[in-house]
């Protein structure tokens, strides 16, 4: 019994002495807490909030595009926004909320463009949001038992009646259709809820109560200004929306480049090319989030900053007038053409610096012909001096002399007749039987026969009347080659997303290689042929043809040019196989086709004092057209092309011209009609600028450079 007792009397001190030890451990964590709580109780609840950063990029201003006289021709307009980031984990209820709180300050349009916006949908999904429970209750568990989610929600909208659509008070709608564009938005991309006539007044009413709107940005945006309207805005391009964002066919490309998907991109034109120095440097700005979502701190990491501006190459002024000058000779032309041969309904002009490959102007015009009410209008059409390859005629016949004379098989001055040819079973000769004429005079009065003979010799061959041609291997690849080494048939390397380069003649036999050499048989594009003939302009360097002259910084002054960041300077592809005496006489051959008396243009240029030359064009173009039973009709129309530059002993501008399906035998000179407008618009804009003074970009440049100099040696 006694033993019993001692044991009983140790456990009571076991168990204090474990109570004490469990007393000290709560003691000692409580003081902990304590110091924590007192000490760093602020910083350690800060901490605990603070669960999230995220990176916002805000989008800045394009950059501007001018004309080389320093006019803005592609501005920015500001563009005042209210958008909205969604919290995450907001709710279809939150919403509601937000859309409640926001109506009270913005508009998104009077009733009958409410009635266009809020649909039935968006009706019933506002019905449904406030009568969840009820309207749950008439849909069964069988019935949405197999059904996905989408479907259920569906069939529970289904279940909504027409009464009830109509029960909802029309001053809801603005809710409804604030809701409608808050659903559209998605997680940390700030989705734009009103931007189109939106007013001083809700702006500032909505910048005043931000911290009552959660989620909820006013920013100042910006879309594209043309100045000039219309003009030119084939080249200059367009971007995509906000809505569109970047192309899907390459977002990952763009996504790797840092651009959020809503961004807009240039998706054609200069805007689609240069890019990559239009876009800009967007704003990042770090927001810290609690646990709530609710913003804690704001840091700007990145200053955002507009794109580099492009100082181009054209002449806006000069531009509008060619635009003018093709317009006004196309609606003359088409006014005199019989109907039944009314295929002409293009007319395509390029004007360029054949020195530097700087394109001062570039126009197209299409002449819509509605048949049915017979009402045309004309409109700019322009891409198509890149992309539209028509048959050039007896315009490239300069580079055919060149190649003769190049290749030996013809020399300076010698003297072949020109008459009917029979070739095999075919007549071929030159517009009338022209005579005596030699490499020089061939060119001035569009010798076919001179053409069709140096060919024969460099196939090998000697032209016997109905002997069947038999060419030498690899002629017709000769003649490819030389064309080639003028741009004709070979990309012009213009700073343009996608041009033609022309349609080479597939499988030629002898007689169509002849033609190859008159301009009917290959089709190359307006800007080709400006290259071409600004190759012989310039003493045989071929050069890139270019519509961007600098790339500038952005300037903080309206309208103003920032200093030059890139020039882009001239870009010789290739000087052409020919010597320069050779060169010099096909020049001297398009001098006398515009400035001697039996020259193709002669008539149309006998009294101008820019001195010009060049070559005039014209080629069998033959159309097919089914009449209302059927039947096919053959046509002939002929293209009208020209090309030349000015003066011709110190060439400053070089041009071309293509107007193709003209009607035949009706004595057209829209082509020489268009050619000479053209040089008398340029050099007339020449002469006013010299009177008041007026330079390029490049010219005032280099002016303050030299006076900068001269202030250094001082």
């Amino acid at each position: 019994m006694g033993k019993s007792k001692k044991k009983k009397s140790h456990l009571p001190l076991r168990m204090n002495i474990l109570f004490f030890v469990i007393f000290l451990l709560f003691a000692s964590l409580i003081l902990q807490l304590g110091v924590v709580q007192i000490l760093y109780g602020e910083d350690a609840q800060e901490e605990i909030n603070r669960t999230e950063n995220t990176t916002i990029h805000t989008p800045v201003p394009r950059g501007k595009m001018f004309d080389r006289f320093g006019r803005v021709i592609v501005d920015n307009e500001p563009l005042y926004s209210i958008t909205y980031t969604p919290p995450k984990g907001v709710q279809p209820m939150d919403r509601l909320k937000l859309a409640e709180d926001l109506a009270e300050f913005i508009s998104m349009g009077e009733e009958e463009e409410l009635k266009k916006i809020v649909r039935e949908r968006d009706l019933k999904e506002y019905f449904y949001l406030l009568n969840e429970e009820e309207v749950r209750e008439r849909v069964s568990q069988e019935e949405s038992e197999d059904l996905s989610g989408g479907e259920e929600y569906q069939l529970l909208l289904d279940r909504i009646t027409e009464e009830e659509v109509e029960s909802i008070p029309f001053e809801k709608y603005q809710v409804i259709a604030i809701k409608k564009e808050l659903d559209q938005a998605s997680a940390l991309a700030p989705h734009i809820i009103k931007n189109d006539e939106i007013t001083i007044e809700e702006y500032a009413s909505v910048a005043e109560h931000l911290n009552q709107l959660p989620g909820i940005n006013v920013t100042s945006d910006w879309n594209r200004k043309y100045p000039y309207e219309g003009t030119f805005r084939n080249y200059i391009g367009t971007i995509t929306t906000a809505e569109q964002g970047i192309p899907r066919a390459n977002q990952d490309y763009y996504l790797s480049l840092d651009y959020s998907r809503n961004d807009r991109v240039g998706k054609s034109g200069l805007e689609e090319k240069y890019e990559s120095i239009l876009r800009g440097s967007k704003e990042k700005i770090r927001y810290e989030t609690d646990k709530k979502n609710n913003i804690v701190n704001t840091e700007v990491v990145r200053e955002g900053s507009r794109g580099d501006d492009l100082v181009l190459s054209i002449d806006i002024e000069l531009q509008q007038q060619v635009d003018e000058i093709v317009k006004k000779r196309l609606k003359e032309e088409i006014a005199r053409q019989p109907y039944k041969n009314r295929f002409l309904e293009d007319a395509m002009v390029v004007m360029m610096d054949p020195n530097t490959g700087e394109v001062l102007a570039v126009s197209g015009m299409y002449y819509n012909r509605d048949r049915e009410s017979g009402e045309p209008e004309v409109v700019d059409h322009s891409y198509k001096a890149i992309q539209a390859q028509h048959l050039p005629g007896s315009t490239v016949k300069g580079a055919t002399v060149l190649m003769a004379l190049q290749e030996d098989v013809m020399q300076p001055g010698e003297s072949i007749y020109d008459r009917k040819l029979y070739v095999s079973d075919t007549v071929k000769g030159s517009y009338r039987n022209l005579g005596p004429v030699n490499d020089i005079t061939a060119l001035q009065k569009s010798s076919n026969v001179y053409m069709f003979l140096a060919g024969y010799r460099i196939g090998g061959e000697t032209y016997v009347p109905r002997k069947p041609i038999d060419f030498k291997s690899g002629t017709y690849n000769k003649f490819l080659y030389n064309f080639n080494q003028f741009g004709l048939g070979v990309p012009t390397g213009i700073d343009m997303p996608s041009e033609a380069t022309g349609v080479i003649g597939e499988k030629p036999i002898p007689g169509t290689q002849l033609d190859f050499l008159i301009g009917q048989y290959n089709s190359y594009t307006t800007m080709q042929l400006a290259q071409y003939v600004s190759t012989i302009a310039n003493d045989g360097y071929r050069i890139r043809p270019h519509l961007v002259k600098e790339i500038r910084e952005p300037s903080n002054e309206m309208e103003q040019l920032g200093s030059v960041k890139e020039n882009v300077n001239t870009d010789v592809l290739n000087r052409i196989d020919m010597e320069e005496k050779y060169i010099d006489r096909v020049k001297l051959g398009f001098q006398y086709a515009f400035q001697r008396q039996g020259g193709t243009a002669y008539s149309t240029f006998k009294d101008v004092d820019y001195r010009p030359a060049g070559k005039t064009g014209t080629a069998q173009n033959f159309m097919f057209p089914k009449d209302s039973n059927g039947n096919t009709t053959k046509i002939e129309t002929e293209n009208l092309t020209m090309v030349g530059y000015a003066p011709h002993d110190k060439p400053e501008v070089a041009f071309s011209v293509v107007v193709p399906h003209v009607g035949k035998q009706i004595g057209s000179s829209i082509n020489k009609d268009i050619s000479k407008d053209i040089l008398d618009a340029y050099f007339e804009l020449k002469k006013e600028r010299s009177e008041k003074g007026i330079e390029d970009v490049e010219e005032n440049l280099n002016e303050e450079e030299n006076e900068a100099s001269d202030n250094n040696e001082e």
